[in-house]
């Protein structure tokens, strides 16, 4: 069983392009709890955390994109909440990177909690804009 469950019914936002990215999120995350699970975490967590980091880089900037384009109301918020998290990723990342930290199930839970909350909250605020604006 996957650590993350997609479904559309609670976590689609309306936009094929975004839906996608967010289900690569998942998988990424979902990646990385097989491999704790398996005992493998440590040889592949710098490389899922920097995958991670680049993939989320990329999907912030599609989103970021159309709020510009179209002037999306909640942009600096939404923006601001996307530099909080690459942020926290960050750390996550110099932390592997000095062995300070490996993969438990608090980095997982946290990944976790916030995507799912990021998408179920934040980003389904969009939705009606970027329907709006022929964004599907």
């Amino acid at each position: 069983m996957a650590f993350i469950d997609w479904n559309d019914k609670d976590f689609s936002v309306g936009v094929i392009e975004i839906d996608d990215q967010h289900k690569q999120l998942v998988n990424l995350i979902n990646e990385l709890h097989s491999s704790m699970m398996a005992r493998k975490a440590k040889e592949i967590l710098g490389e899922v955390i920097d995958e991670l980091i680049e993939y989320t880089a990329y999907h912030f900037s599609t989103e970021e994109k159309y709020f510009d384009q179209y002037g999306y109301e909640e942009t600096d918020a939404h923006k601001k909440i996307h530099k909080d998290f690459v942020n926290e990723v960050l750390k996550f990342q110099k932390d592997v990177q000095s062995n300070k930290l490996f993969v438990s199930s608090k980095i997982l839970n946290f990944l976790k909690d916030w995507l799912l909350n990021h998408i179920k909250v934040t980003d389904k605020k969009y939705m009606a804009f970027m329907h709006k604006h022929g964004i599907k």
